[in-house]
This record gives structure tokens, sequence and C-alpha cells, in this order.
């Protein structure tokens, strides 16, 4: 019970962590950044939250009784047409999210040891839950880097920013050097 408590409440916390990521990207992002594309073959961030939302949307839909991948997600056509606003676009974001965070918070106990299936294939709550949060995480990744390409010299930071390592260090440490 105790691991399961540390864990949920741990995957929670990363889940909200890259969810932040997201959010400050975007609020730095006009609609034209969000539809960039470094080259004609690659995604922008409307495509990769347009694919994140559909596979958040598939996977957590009843994610204890039925397999993760549904029959009414068309996966290709995530990466086609992306949104045509940012609200758009940031609407599904919160969507897709909100689908993750309810499931989430069903898990119990009770089901904690269930098994459940994503395209026919046997996964232990834990194992799915950790497939989704590498899945999200690097789709996020995606997304801070291509804004900070995007913005260049105008990007604020969402971690320690160059150079200031030291200074945040002395800070979490106290005065003195750690």
């Amino acid at each position: 019970m105790e691991f399961q408590q540390n864990y949920l409440s741990n995957v929670l916390f990363e889940f909200h962590r890259y969810k932040t990521l997201g959010d400050k990207t975007f609020a730095q992002l006009s609609k034209k950044d969000l539809h960039w594309q470094y080259s004609e073959t690659d995604n922008s961030i409307a495509i990769i939250v347009k694919h994140m939302v559909g596979n958040m949307l598939s996977r957590w839909t009843h994610f204890l009784t039925e397999d993760g991948e549904k029959s009414w997600r068309n996966r290709e056509m995530e990466f086609e047409a992306p949104y045509s606003s940012k609200v758009e676009m940031l609407t599904a974001w919160e969507q897709g999210w909100q689908c993750l965070f309810d499931a989430l918070a069903t898990i119990n106990a009770s089901n904690f040891g269930n098994k459940i299936t994503i395209r026919g294939e046997e996964h232990t709550i834990v194992e799915a839950i950790n497939r989704q949060l590498a899945h999200y995480s690097s789709h996020v990744g995606q997304i801070v880097f291509l804004g900070k390409m995007i913005k260049g010299v105008d990007w604020i930071s969402l971690s320690i920013p160059k150079g200031d390592s030291e200074a945040f260090n002395r800070k979490m440490f106290g005065t003195g050097k750690p």
C-alpha cells in the first residue's frame, strides 16, 4: 500500500511537471510559432500536441477496462491538419491531461494489481504508467526544444539558465558552496 501511494504521488508529480513545461513553453509562443516546422517533413509543436492528445485520450479513457488503443483513434490523422488556433490547441491539451489525471485518480488498492492492455499487449498498471510517462516526457522535450529554437535569444529558460548553476546551488544549499 505504501509503495502504491508513493508511486502514484511521484508519477502525478512528474506528469504535472511535464505538463507545466509545455504550458510555460506555449505561453512564450504565438500561433505562427506553434505551426513552425524545421523542414517540411518535421512536426510542428501543434502537431506534436495533437498526437499527444490523441494518445492520451486513447490510452486513459476507460483504461482499466478497455484496450488503450481505441477503435475510434486515428493515429495517422494526428500528424495532419494541426489545430487552427492557439486556443483550440490549448483546449485539447487541457482535455488530454484531464483525461490522464482523472484516470490516475481511479487507481486504488483494489485495482492496483489489475492488468491492462495496450494494443493487445498486457501491462501492469506500473508498466502502463511508466510507458506513458516516458512517451509524454519525450514529446514535451521536443516541444520545449522547438520553442527554444523558435524564440532564440528571447527564450525564457524553464530551468537553471546557462551560467547560473553556481548561484542556483548556493540558493539551494544555503549561502555556502555545496
